[in-house]
């Protein structure tokens, strides 16, 4: 919660991920408020009322999770309509003659695009869609100490400075 109030504001690209990751720890703790206490919000080094508000927090998400059917895969509504408002943004931000850079950033970023979606075996999402699950799975990779193949690394960056020069447009509105 305290990191996540903090990434919104900050950077809505890294507040995303950082969602998606959240979702995925409830998942591993299997909706277990008590297991997330132990594992999650214990390791926080705040007063007991802030820990008793992350606790709350996690209770929303459970519940949200519970009641929009993600228990097992997929994403919270309220962080669709992120990735929604971000695809807007995106598609203005190309119509926009004056926004070259954004324009040569992202043919810059496609075909690592392109290439991203062929291998996803015919799943449709969106180009961001994409993006912030090249970015997601980069970090899971990592997190599991895999090796990561040179083109992939090439693609992440290219990724990562697109979505990042995307969330500081974001942010500016």
């Amino acid at each position: 919660m305290i990191v996540a109030r903090q990434k919104r504001k900050e950077n809505i690209a890294e507040y995303l991920i950082y969602m998606w990751q959240v979702e995925d720890l409830i998942r591993a703790c299997q909706f277990d408020i008590e297991r997330i206490g132990r594992t999650l919000i214990d390791a926080y080094e705040q007063p007991e009322e802030v820990k008793q508000e992350i606790t709350r927090w996690y209770e929303e998400l459970i519940e949200m999770m519970r009641s929009e059917g993600v228990l097992e895969s997929g994403h919270l509504q309220v962080n669709k309509n992120i990735l929604t408002a971000l695809t807007d943004l995106h598609l203005r931000l190309l119509k926009d003659p004056q926004e070259m850079v954004y324009g040569a950033l992202y043919y810059k970023t496609l075909p690592h695009i392109i290439q991203l979606r062929a291998k996803s075996g015919g799943i449709e999402i969106s180009e961001l869609e994409t993006c912030f699950t090249a970015l997601y799975g980069y970090m899971l990779l990592r997190l599991q100490h895999r090796e990561v193949h040179p083109e992939t690394l090439e693609a992440v960056k290219q990724i990562n400075t697109f979505l990042s020069f995307l969330a500081e447009k974001y942010r500016e509105e």
